[in-house]
């Protein structure tokens, strides 16, 4: 969604060379644009050798696209995604400390059942929980949990993932008027590496 300047929120995936300096060298290229990272986070894919970052950042279409230009020249990057252009999965995950009085711990309790948090720690004031899912469920839980009295929020920032990349290969063939050939049923669908 599009605010008034019309902005929207991109998630972009990197990828990236394992080495030292390659992080702060994407976030500067936002950062001498003017515009805020929202969230990042950062971690090894199946090669040691080569790092996944996941950026939001809020901006209008013109400048992301030149971002992307951008991280494109960096040496260290091997690959950048706007996932916003395309169907994603996408993941946060909260830890939370709430106060946790012996009349509220049931409804509290209640609330973690009803977004499938978890109890990860118990003290004799307080919960904590961890859950996970689309930004609006964290910012729910967040919502029910603050009358509670919150004593601390850790949030990790999101985490997303490109739907089904072959689906997007057969659509861009039937656009073409090609036939994608069916796969036999011997074949191992599991992907191993990167998939584009």
């Amino acid at each position: 969604m599009a605010d008034a300047a019309g902005n929207t929120k991109h998630t972009i995936a990197v990828l990236v060379e394992n080495k030292f300096g390659v992080l702060s060298r994407v976030a500067g290229l936002f950062s001498a644009r003017g515009y805020n990272i929202e969230s990042l986070s950062v971690g090894e894919t199946l090669d040691p050798s080569v790092s996944r970052m996941t950026l939001v950042v809020n901006g209008d279409a013109f400048v992301i696209e030149q971002v992307m230009k951008q991280l494109h020249k960096l040496i260290d990057v091997i690959k950048v995604i706007d996932l916003s252009a395309e169907t994603h999965v996408e993941r946060e995950m909260l830890l939370i400390r709430v106060n946790a009085e012996p009349a509220a711990r049931a409804e509290i309790l209640r609330i973690a059942d009803i977004f499938r948090a978890k109890v990860v720690d118990v003290t004799a004031a307080s919960y904590t929980l961890e859950g996970t899912g689309e930004e609006t469920k964290i910012e729910a839980i967040l919502e029910l949990l603050r009358p509670f009295g919150i004593q601390e929020v850790v949030r990790t920032g999101k985490v997303a993932i490109a739907r089904s990349p072959k689906a997007r290969l057969r659509r861009v063939e039937e656009k073409l008027g090609k036939v994608a050939p069916a796969r036999p049923a011997n074949q191992d669908p599991r992907v191993v590496g990167f998939a584009d």
